[in-house]
């Protein structure tokens, strides 16, 4: 059996323990983790991002089972997707985008729409049935017809121009911006302009002062000791950004 990771916006609710039993109704014995539950609500963006950073710690084969899922009920597709080295299934919305591309699209398919699914919840009655019979062994094109990936979600960068993809729980302001090595980074972003020291560890950042550091994703945050950074500059997720 593979394993199946879930990725979601439903937080601590009873949704990722329905989606965990209708996989365990259909595939007994399959191992089932979270990646992360806790997406900000409709967060197509973030979901992406925290994906795209994420997948390929995961062994081969695993199962990623991703519902930020907006559009829910509308005529956007439902996708299974076998990448080179995983699986993924979710909306077409720009959430899987990401991750397939740098992996490698090998083949996707349409999941149809069973008439009884409920308009509001296609995690538990289109992908969570979709991710049980592909960790059950179920070949890709027994679960729909051939399909092309319609949302092409792509991080904004051009230069030193990027965008703030994801404010983690601890309010780093994580962005897809590169570190270039610089002792010091000026920022720009609505308005806001400041010159900012790059620290290497949070330890040894000064206290009470903000600064760039190169996160786990090998991009530059913005981050304030034991403190949230966010709650000093309440940026928009999304707002381009200048770092440089």
């Amino acid at each position: 059996m593979a394993l199946i990771a879930i990725l979601s916006d439903f937080g601590q609710t009873e949704y990722v323990g329905i989606l965990r039993g209708v996989i365990q109704r259909l595939a007994p014995g399959t191992t089932v983790t979270d990646l992360y539950n806790e997406v900000r609500p409709q967060s197509i963006r973030e979901g992406a991002w925290v994906l795209y950073t994420a997948y390929r710690y995961f062994p081969e084969d695993t199962i990623f089972l991703c519902v930020v899922d907006p559009g829910v009920g509308s005529d956007r597709q439902a996708l299974a997707i076998r990448t080179r080295r995983y699986f993924f299934v979710g909306p077409d919305n720009g959430l899987l985008f990401p991750a397939v591309t740098e992996d490698g699209l090998k083949e996707a398919v349409q999941l149809p729409i069973p008439p009884d699914a409920a308009p509001t919840f296609h995690a538990r009655d289109v992908f969570a049935p979709a991710a049980a019979r592909l960790a059950a062994g179920t070949p890709m094109n027994e679960l729909g017809p051939s399909a092309e990936i319609k949302a092409r979600l792509r991080f904004h960068k051009k230069g030193r121009e990027g965008e703030i993809v994801r404010v983690d729980r601890f309010g780093n302001i994580i962005t897809n911006l590169p570190h270039i090595g610089k002792d010091s980074y000026h920022v720009i972003v609505e308005g806001y302009r400041r010159t900012l020291p790059f620290v290497r560890t949070y330890a040894e950042a000064p206290r009470g002062r903000l600064f760039v550091t190169e996160g786990s994703a090998g991009t530059l945050e913005i981050s304030l000791r034991n403190r949230s950074a966010w709650s000093v500059m309440d940026v928009p997720l999304g707002s381009k950004i200048t770092i440089e």
